[in-house]
Order: C-alpha cells, then sequence, then structure tokens
C-alpha cells in the first residue's frame, strides 16, 4: 500500500516538474519571436502550448534514454525517482527566479543521479550513457547551434541585401512564425519525453514495466504533453526577458536564423535519442545569429552568467536530489518521507507563483 502511494507521489510530482519545464522553458521558443514583434506575447506562447503538446506524440527515443540510457533501472525505487525530481524542480524555481535559462533537462538528469548516488551507489549510474548521451551532447549541440545560426544568417544577409527593408522584415517575421513553431514542436519532442522516461522508470521500480519490456504506457505520453503544454502557456516571462534582448538586440532576421538552427539540431538530437537543453542549443543559435552580424551585437557579460548557469546545473541539481533522498530517509522507508517533501514543495510552488503574479503584467514587444 505505501509503495503504491509513493508511486502517485512520484507520477505527480513528475508532472509537476514537467510543468516547471514548460514555464521555465517558454523562453526558448517565443523569445525571438516576441522580441522582434513577430508574434504578440499571449499568441506566441498559445502557439507553443499547442506545438510543445503536439511535439510530445513524434518520437520516444529519449524517453528511452532517459529511463534506461543513464541509470540502472532494476537497481532504483521510486523514492529514489522521487527526490532526482525535487532536486529538478528545485533547480528550475530558483534559476526562473533570477531570470536565468538553465537547462531542466540537465536539472533533472542530474537531480536523478544524485539521489542514485547517495540511495543505491555509483555502480548504478551508467557512466557510458552519462557521458555520451548527455555531456558530449551538451558540449557540442550549443556550438553547433551557433555555427547553424551564424551561417543562416550570413546566407539571409547575402540573399536580401540589396532589397528594399520594409518588405525584407515583414517577410522574416512570417518566416519567425513558421520557424517558431518549429522550434516549438522540436521542443515539446525533446523535453516532454524527459518526464515520460522518469515516469517510466518509476512503474519499472514499482514492478508495473519489466525492465526487459520497455514501453511508455499512452497515459504516460497524453499526461506528459498535457503537463509542459500548460506550464508553457503560463509563460516564463522573466527568461524570456533575457533570451529575448539581454543577450542581443534582435532584428527579425537573426530571430529566424535563431530559430531555425535551434529547431533543426534538437529534432535531429531527438531522432537519436539524446536528450539536449534545448535552453542551451537556442542560447547558442541566438548568440551565433549576433555574433555573425557584429561580435560586439552579443552581450557577453549576460552570456557568460547564463553558461555559468549551465556549468552549475547538473551538480547543484544533483546536490538537491541528494539532500533531498537523505531528508526522505529521516522518516523511514515507507511513503512519510515523499509526502513530507511534496506537501513542502507544494508550499514552496504555490509562494513561487504568488511572487511573480505580484510583479505586474509581462513584458511587452521590444523593437
Amino acid at each position: 500500500m505505501q509503495s503504491d502511494v509513493i508511486l502517485v507521489i512520484v507520477v505527480v510530482t513528475a508532472l509537476a516538474f514537467d510543468f516547471t519545464n514548460g514555464f521555465h522553458d517558454t523562453a526558448n521558443v517565443v523569445a525571438t519571436s516576441i522580441s522582434t514583434r513577430a508574434m504578440s506575447p499571449r499568441l506566441a506562447v498559445l502557439l507553443a502550448s499547442i506545438l510543445n503538446f503536439a511535439g510530445a506524440f513524434i518520437s520516444l527515443a529519449v524517453a528511452a534514454t532517459v529511463a534506461k540510457g543513464i541509470v540502472d533501472a532494476d537497481a532504483i525505487t521510486p523514492t529514489i525517482v522521487f527526490a532526482g525530481l525535487i532536486g529538478a524542480i528545485a533547480w528550475n524555481l530558483i534559476t526562473w527566479y533570477f531570470g536565468l535559462p538553465s537547462s531542466s533537462s540537465h536539472a533533472l538528469i542530474g537531480g536523478l543521479v544524485g539521489a542514485v548516488l547517495v540511495g543505491a551507489g555509483a555502480n548504478d549510474i551508467i557512466a557510458g550513457g552519462l557521458l555520451g548521451k548527455v555531456v558530449v551532447p551538451a558540449v557540442i549541440s550549443p556550438v553547433l547551434a551557433f555555427v547553424t545560426a551564424a551561417l543562416a544568417i550570413l546566407l539571409c544577409y547575402r540573399v536580401v541585401g540589396l532589397l528594399r527593408p520594409g518588405p525584407v522584415t515583414s517577410g522574416f517575421k512570417l518566416g519567425q512564425i513558421a520557424s517558431g513553431g518549429l522550434l516549438a514542436l522540436a521542443h515539446g519532442t525533446n523535453d516532454a519525453q524527459k518526464t515520460m522516461g522518469v515516469i517510466t522508470l518509476a512503474l519499472i521500480a514499482h514492478g508495473n514495466i519489466a525492465a526487459d519490456n520497455f514501453h511508455v504506457p499512452e497515459w504516460v505520453v497524453i499526461s506528459s504533453a498535457s503537463a509542459i503544454a500548460l506550464g508553457t502557456y503560463s509563460g516564463g516571462w522573466r527568461i524570456i526577458r533575457t533570451m529575448g534582448s539581454r543577450i542581443i538586440k534582435m532584428d527579425p532576421a537573426q530571430g529566424f536564423a535563431a530559430q531555425g538552427a535551434g529547431a533543426a539540431v534538437i529534432l535531429a538530437a531527438s531522432h537519436y535519442g539524446y536528450p539536449l537543453s534545448t535552453t542551451q542549443v537556442i542560447a547558442g543559435g541566438v548568440m551565433g545569429a549576433g555574433a555573425a552580424k557584429r561580435v560586439s551585437a552579443v552581450r557577453w557579460g549576460v552570456a557568460g552568467n547564463i553558461m555559468v548557469a549551465w556549468a552549475l546545473t547538473i551538480p547543484a541539481a544533483g546536490l538537491m536530489g541528494a539532500a533531498t533522498y537523505g531528508v526522505t530517509r529521516i522518516f523511514g522507508t515507507g511513503a512519510a518521507g515523499p509526502l513530507v517533501v511534496f506537501i513542502a514543495l507544494l508550499v514552496l510552488v504555490a509562494f513561487a507563483f504568488a511572487r511573480r503574479l505580484q510583479q505586474g503584467p509581462p513584458i511587452t514587444a521590444q523593437a
């Protein structure tokens, strides 16, 4: 009975993480379109939420990686999964509060690895999977997006260089609607799957699914897609401001290039099962689109702060996941520990959203 209670808490917590992933990572999808006035903030967020939902149904390769490619599913308990999720949610809330576009994906993986280290042991972490599927792609993907966006913007400027600015700007704004939609679809494809993988890992640990018969139940796909879509619709306005205007002052052509480069990299990675940081990818695309026009156009101080947040995400979320597991064990091995921590999480989330509502209306589009 207690194990059933823990499983329910884990599933609800996983969907809560998915929701925070949505509002934390909304900026990845909509910031460029909003900052160039290609779309109004509300329309951009609505479109992104719909396409995030649709994207979750495209592939399950990333879910498989999270569920069985990073930690040993046979050695994991639902309480360990719960502790990892709390570590990820805590880091998401901290970075959202300070407006830093950190990686929800790496927060989830870091929290899970930290909880496994304390709760099961280092031998149950698949080092090759962690290195090959997470760490190496984390280094390569933003660089690839940077280069792709830089080449794309140079090509765009070459093609339209002799045309009148008015029609060119209008054309690229229309292009941003298409590239932004593709980016939203890619984001849902990669990010919603991580929650699917974690819930499936908990189901394996609970005995509902055999480890050698991996599959993602349909209800897990639908609920994960719904949670990230709702989170996206709520809008992470602090991070939208950082991504949309604080790194570079974008024109529509740069927004189009950054979005297109980000979507291409994320979709390719999703096909091969790499759980990328969509935040890192689109930030790399934004920097590339700015630097190709003029190196000084990029506010490298802001970019440096973002990179520090990237570097801290896995270890910080890992420490939080490990600490959460330690707290749950104070109450024994039953459901009491996860229940106490879960209630504390609800209080923290309510407080964070109350503060958000007191900060006034969201940002408006900037010229």
